[in-house]
C-alpha cells in the first residue's frame, strides 16, 4: 500500500493516527534500510504523549512523516478534524528556534500565518497578546540578539501556536536550555493543553521530561523502529500538575525505571511472543 496522509472524515476522530506505518531510505550503493516497521498509534484529544528511544531511533523522521516532509513508503497517517467540522492542521516546533534575525520579535511570531495567508489586524492583536501571555510583552518590537534562550523558545512557541493547530509536534525543543527554563517551558506546554485542549507530541531524549510532561510515553526500538512499550502515567500530584510536582510524585521513579529499563531492551510485555522479541533485541543496536 502507498503511504498516504489523510483528513478524518469527522470531527469526533483522533487528531492523529499513525497506522501501519513503515518506512526506510535508500542507501548510496542502493540498499535499502529499514526505519519503521508497522507502527500503529494514536493521539487523542488534549493529549500529550512524548517519544523516546535511543539516539537513531528514527524519531525526527517520525515526525517529518506525520508532518508531511517525507511521504510514507506504506500505512496512513490521518489528521482529525476540528469540534466545528474544520480540517485539523500540525504545527512543528524544532530544537532551533530559527528566528530571523532582521526581524522583530513580534514579526517572527507571525510568520507562520504570514506563510499560510495575509496577516490581519486580529492576528497582530492575538499575537502581541500571546507574546505578553508569555512575559514577551515589552520586547515585542525589539530583535531576537536582545534575548535569552529561553525567551527565543517562548518566541518559537508563540509563532507554533499563532496558526491554531489541533496537533503541535515538539522534537528536543529544550535540550539547549538550562534546567530552571526547561521547567518553566514544560509548564507553558502542560498550561497549554488545559487551555485550549490542543494535542502535543514531544521527541525528548530526557525521560524525566518525558514522564514529567505526558499522559503516555510510547518507547521505540529495534531496527527498524518498533514501538516496544506504552505507558499511561498517571501522577499523584499535591495540587495542579506542573514540571516540579510531576518529578515529587511517588510513581515518578517507578515509570522512570521502566523507560530506562526498555531503553536498554528489558521492557516487560504480556505477550509472550512479543517478550522472546525484546530479549533477541536486547543487545542489538537501535536504528
Amino acid at each position: 500500500m502507498k503511504g498516504s496522509t489523510s483528513s478524518a472524515s469527522t470531527a469526533l476522530a483522533d487528531p492523529l493516527h499513525v497506522r501501519q506505518l513503515s518506512h526506510a531510505f535508500e542507501m548510496p550503493d542502493g540498499a535499502s534500510v529499514s526505519i519503521f516497521e508497522q507502527l500503529d498509534f494514536s493521539v487523542r484529544h488534549g493529549e500529550i504523549v512524548s517519544i523516546v528511544g535511543r539516539s537513531g531511533a528514527g524519531k525526527s523522521t517520525l515526525f517529518n512523516l506525520i508532518s508531511g516532509l517525507l511521504t510514507p513508503q506504506s500505512g496512513d497517517i490521518g489528521i482529525g478534524g476540528r469540534a466545528d467540522g474544520a480540517l485539523g492542521r500540525i504545527a512543528y516546533m524544532l530544537q532551533k528556534d530559527l528566528m530571523m534575525p532582521w526581524r522583530t520579535v513580534l514579526q517572527n511570531a507571525l510568520l507562520g500565518v504570514e506563510l499560510h495567508r495575509k496577516v490581519r489586524a486580529d492576528d497582530i492583536a492575538r499575537a502581541r497578546d500571546m507574546l505578553s501571555r508569555y512575559g514577551l510583552g515589552a520586547v515585542a518590537d525589539a530583535y531576537p540578539h536582545s534575548l535569552s534562550g529561553g525567551m527565543r523558545q517562548r518566541v518559537a512557541l508563540t509563532r507554533t501556536l499563532l496558526v491554531d493547530p489541533t496537533v503541535v509536534l515538539l522534537d528536543e525543543p529544550f535540550s539547549a536550555l538550562d534546567y530552571e527554563t526547561r521547567l518553566a517551558l514544560e509548564d507553558d506546554i502542560i498550561t497549554l493543553r488545559e487551555r485550549s485542549g490542543t494535542s502535543v507530541v514531544l521527541v525528548t531524549h530526557d525521560i524525566e521530561e518525558a514522564i514529567a510532561m505526558s499522559d503516555r510515553v510510547i518507547l521505540l526500538g529495534g531496527r527498524p523502529a518498533t514501538i516496544q512499550d506504552e505507558i499511561d502515567i498517571v501522577l499523584t500530584t499535591h495540587g495542579p500538575r506542573t514540571a516540579v510536582s510531576a518529578r515529587e510524585a511517588p510513581e515518578f521513579r517507578s515509570f522512570h525505571a521502566r523507560v530506562w529499563n526498555g531503553l536498554r531492551g528489558h521492557t516487560a510485555s504480556a505477550n509472550t511472543e512479543r517478550s522472546g522479541q525484546q530479549r533477541a533485541l536486547a543487545g542489538a543496536d537501535h536504528e
